[in-house]
């Protein structure tokens, strides 16, 4: 299974029926969340087909086919299932400052022709022509975003296989100065895409030009997107073993500011996780306590401590008198930490 999106091209009439769509099926949303959750203090539950078919007669009051509400009432279970069983939080409802910006269409989708697909209730619509893999559309969802509607496929395909260039193993520190650090010495230097746009952004944003702002940041996210998608793939065409220490960036952002979450290791991470277990590599995210501060060649931890220490970015150990550089260092470490839990569990699965 593969996902594809597609930029449409709508004609006045399609975005006003869309529009009108999106207006009903929030009040749809809210209907669904609340109804769980206030179901579920009287003890009260519904499996997935039962809930999705609650609103049956519904479909021509609103003017909305059938199968769309059905997945739009799927969605709000399948939210509450996550959250129960802690894969995510609590389903928000929607509202003004939080608007619903996708419609579900559940049911399969005929191949687009001619730079053209037909999706049920729409018509015919025009989409910029971009090469489609070949397979069944096992589902869709349109996703309205500040550059415009955008066509999500859901297509029954194999994707494409990462080409093996080597067998490395590699440790990564993630960083903020730099973007990345490996555990071979090569420093990855950030993009900075936020940075670059910070000033246009920030005149929209005080000249209350929300539609422009809205549109910086989503060219952002794209830029940030198109470089985990090339660096990620790049390390696993090279790599066979590779062990990322997993920071927790959430916390780090709430101390540092916006800059640590610019950075989008997170994301990066989710990347090299699904790429590598496509590919038959292996991807290991290790725990990085103590790791800029324990020489990576006798194991004493004598290097610099605290928020103090942060700005010293060469120490010397005090037991062997290594020199080290502190984020190579970190990496090189997160490789001795990945290596030896990879050897601890596989001993324990034997």
């Amino acid at each position: 299974m593969v996902q594809y999106q597609l930029k449409l091209r709508l004609n006045s009439s399609q975005g006003k029926e869309l529009e009108r769509w999106l207006f009903h099926l929030q009040s749809v949303w809210n209907w669904a969340i609340r109804k769980i959750e206030l179901d579920g203090r009287d003890k009260i539950y519904y499996s997935r087909r039962v809930f999705q078919n609650l609103l049956a007669n519904h479909s021509g009051k609103m003017n909305i086919p059938s199968h769309i509400l059905q997945g739009m009432l799927a969605a709000g279970h399948d939210a509450w299932v996550r959250c129960w069983k802690g894969i995510a939080g609590k389903p928000k409802l929607k509202g003004q400052r939080n608007k619903l910006n996708s419609i579900p269409f559940p049911d399969p989708i005929a191949c687009p022709e001619n730079g053209h697909i037909r999706l049920p209730g729409l018509g015919l619509m025009r989409f910029h022509r971009q090469w489609i893999p070949e397979g069944k559309i096992k589902c869709g969802r349109i996703i309205r975003r500040a550059s415009g509607w955008h066509l999500c496929l859901f297509i029954d395909a194999q994707p494409k296989t990462i080409p093996v260039i080597a067998t490395g193993v590699v440790g990564i520190d993630p960083g903020f100065k730099n973007l990345l650090v490996l555990s071979t010495g090569e420093v990855i230097d950030h993009p900075r895409e936020l940075e670059a746009t910070a000033l246009r952004l920030g005149q929209a944003q005080r000249g209350q030009n929300r539609r422009l702002a809205s549109r910086l940041q989503e060219r952002i996210a794209n830029r940030r997107k198109d470089r985990n998608h090339k660096l990620s793939r790049r390390l696993v065409s090279e790599n066979a073993e590779i062990y990322f220490s997993a920071d927790n960036h959430k916390g780090i952002a709430k101390q540092f500011g916006k800059g640590v979450a610019s950075s989008g290791h997170y994301q990066l991470r989710q990347m090299l996780d699904y790429k590598c277990r496509a590919g038959g590599r292996r991807y290991v995210e290790v725990d990085p306590r103590n790791s800029t501060m324990t020489c990576s060649f006798c194991g004493a931890i004598s290097g610099p401590t605290g928020l103090v220490g942060l700005s010293v970015r060469q120490w010397r150990c005090k037991d062997c008198g290594s020199l080290h550089d502190r984020d190579i260092n970190a990496a090189r470490n997160t490789l001795l930490a990945g290596v030896g839990y990879t050897h601890e569990a596989v001993c324990a699965s034997a």
